[in-house]
């Protein structure tokens, strides 16, 4: 019975490793700041949070704290190549949101690339 079972251990321990390399992790290129607002741990699992406080405070107050601003987020992670967060599978947002299969939405209102770097619109 305790070799059925070690086996058995054996193969699921076997299968879960496999299924975790078919998923690819998400593609982060090094952030151009000093530090960010929190660890990276904590930001992986609040940064929602901490942008949906922001806006309240932004919107229904007025206060604006540049720490926590979208803007700097943007600033910070827009990938080298595209210049965006969210224009390519392996930009920062998308990366991410693509792997956790969540939906990003921020960029149906907000630029998803840093002031300097949008393009004109031609009128």
């Amino acid at each position: 019975m305790k070799s059925v079972l070690a086996a058995l251990l054996f193969a699921l321990a076997g299968s879960a490793g496999w299924a975790a390399d078919r998923v690819p992790r998400p593609a982060l290129g090094a952030a151009r700041g000093e530090q960010c607002v929190a660890e990276p741990a904590f930001m992986r699992r609040n940064h929602m949070d901490l942008l949906k406080h922001q806006r309240d405070e932004t919107v229904h107050r007025g206060v604006r704290d540049p720490r926590a601003s979208l803007k700097g987020c943007i600033d910070c992670h827009a990938s080298a190549e595209t210049g965006s967060v969210a224009a390519a599978k392996t930009d920062f947002c998308v990366s991410c949101h693509s792997y956790a299969a969540v939906k990003v939405d921020c960029f149906e209102c907000h630029a998803s690339k840093p002031a300097g770097k949008t393009m004109a619109i031609a009128r």
